[in-house]
């Protein structure tokens, strides 16, 4: 191979790619976030999952692209492994479609393809023409880069020392590895495959040397999702292993069928007799149905062999627990009396989520616990999640037979969750504090932070108190959680005009400064919204 058709290769290669990118930006645009809609909504069961993994992944052209989605779902909680597994098997599935597509020999017209999409991309004036060009830009140099591959590839059947080297892949293990290493390399199993399709085609490689190499490129196409899971937490590590380990099942179930059914292959074959570009398409695709109907059943037991090798943590179960309704799960039968209590009992359970998320962001803060910091970024998103379940079983309650009074509670209900939500939104405030100080781009003075203790030791007492009047509905406390308001009032008044002297001194750094007054608001308005509750359902209960 000449220095040119080595440039004209990967110039082919690295068309192929940028013309997926380009496809799969554009369907997404076009399409917004119902993709990820469809993801989230779609997995109530596995069946679904898988369909709705194929779906989304055929529309971006990217089996990497959906399963990155997937292990940032999990990551965030909003999707369990149990439901990740379904969408991954899909996923697999949909990725075969872009060897289907690549099958077609419309070389010839991709420059016309080119032409329109730039067109419609360029000098549309509607957003969704312009979205619908670029897919067919991208279609376009998908296709343009093929022909380049081809014409690159063409003159290595001459090459005594490449087809030596091709005739030596009888191993099909050695040949299954091949295909992992170069699928890898490429960040790729769509252009790892159609490179593959593409030897083929022009007479380098056999068909069943060009089955082996998409076994293995099957495998090698997790390497995009490892990557990305080096920075998600142990959930999304776990789905990316999870994607691993069903590969590495797909490619034994496929590998020993046809080990013991060698007349699979001579079958696939004859589905598109002279046809090889075609004929590797359909067996990348039906192996992938195949193995996914193959192992669905069993997809409990891939989760569980996954959460074995690499198991929950200590926090992802406290993270689990905390992570979902307790108490509000069935009240559509309930009396009316005792689905409001469920509601009250929920609330409050959330609102200690938010105190203590509170308290743990000043200790982090004042200890510099960075430890401390991302429990409260979790229990922060645990909160939020609490929130919006929460408002939504309480808007349904308001169909219930309730009497005037209860229906106040139920409101007075919604506006506690909003106060509790506030509660732990100030506390994450407080964190991201603690990490620009921990920048060195701003420092607080011993004296400051000596106030803010004094200021944080008020707040809490009075984040308590008016917490136990929700949860008991204890109102004799009423007078000590006012008292406590005003003297956290009266507080931050008086170290902000120490602040205000010590900035004059110049004995504090204005920038550590902004951070305090921050902090010294933070406070002020959690015990707002702390007597916000005590106060909530005092005349409902009367």
């Amino acid at each position: 191979m000449t220095l040119f058709e080595l440039f004209s290769l990967f110039g082919g290669i690295g068309l192929f790619l940028y013309g997926m990118m380009i496809m799969s930006q554009g369907l997404r645009n076009a399409c917004g976030d119902r993709l990820k809609t469809l993801l989230e909504k779609a997995t109530g069961n596995r069946v679904t999952g898988v369909l709705a993994g194929a779906g989304v992944t055929v529309l971006v052209q990217s089996s990497s692209a959906t399963d990155v989605m997937v292990i940032g779902f999990v990551t965030s909680g909003l999707m369990t492994l149990n439901q990740a597994i379904g969408v991954i098997m899909g996923a697999n599935i949909g990725t075969t479609v872009t060897a289907q597509i690549t099958a077609f020999n419309i070389s010839a017209y991709a420059p016309l393809i080119l032409f329109v999409g730039a067109v419609m991309n360029l000098f549309a004036k509607n957003k969704t023409v312009r979205y619908v060009g670029a897919v067919i830009l991208g279609f376009g140099m998908l296709f343009q880069g093929i022909a380049f591959m081809k014409g690159a590839i063409s003159p290595l059947a001459q090459s005594e020392q490449f087809v030596k080297f091709i005739s030596d892949l009888s191993n099909p293990f050695l040949t299954v590895i091949l295909g992992v290493l170069i699928t890898a390399l490429l960040q790729s199993s769509s252009s790892a495959t159609v490179i593959f399709q593409a030897f083929a085609i022009e007479g380098i490689i056999s068909y069943q040397i060009a089955v082996y190499l998409i076994i293995g490129a099957a495998i090698g196409s997790v390497a995009p999702n490892l990557l990305a899971s080096l920075t998600a937490n142990r959930a999304g590590k776990r789905t990316a292993l999870l994607n691993l380990i069903f590969n590495l099942f797909r490619a034994a179930i496929v590998l020993t069928l046809i080990g013991i059914f060698p007349q699979i292959l001579d079958f696939l074959q004859s589905l598109s007799p002279g046809n090889v570009g075609r004929q590797i398409a359909n067996t990348h695709t039906i192996f992938a149905v195949a193995a996914v109907l193959i192992m669905l059943p069993f997809a409990g037991l891939i989760v569980k062999l996954t959460e074995k090798i690499l198991p929950p943590s200590a926090e992802e179960a406290r993270y689990a627990e905390e992570h979902r309704l307790v108490y509000l799960t069935q009240t559509e039968r309930l009396p009316s009396a005792i689905a409001l209590d469920l509601a009250h009992r929920e609330i409050a359970r959330m609102g200690k989520l938010a105190v203590d998320n509170l308290d743990n962001a000043l200790k982090s803060f004042f200890n510099k616990d960075g430890a401390l910091r991302k429990q409260v970024e979790a229990t922060e998103d645990t909160v939020d999640y609490l929130a919006e379940a929460i408002v939504d079983k309480l808007v349904t309650l308001r169909s219930l037979d309730l009497t005037p009074r209860n229906l106040t509670r139920l409101y007075r209900m919604i506006k506690c969750v909003d106060d509790m939500e506030r509660i732990s939104d100030h506390a994450q405030n407080i964190v991201e504090y603690e990490e620009r100080l921990q920048e060195g781009s701003a420092k607080i003075s011993e004296e400051g932070v000596k106030e803010l203790k004094q200021l944080a030791e008020v707040t809490m007492k009075s984040m308590q108190t008016s917490l136990k009047i929700f949860t008991d509905e204890n109102f004799e406390l009423m007078e000590e959680a006012l008292r406590l308001e005003d003297r956290v009032d009266q507080l931050k008044e008086e170290i902000e005009q120490n602040h205000v002297v010590r900035l004059a001194k110049e004995a504090c750094d204005p920038r550590g400064g902004i951070i305090f007054t921050d902090i010294c608001t933070d406070l002020e308005r959690c015990s707002d919204h702390a007597v916000n509750l005590a106060e909530a359902l005092r005349e409902s209960a009367a």
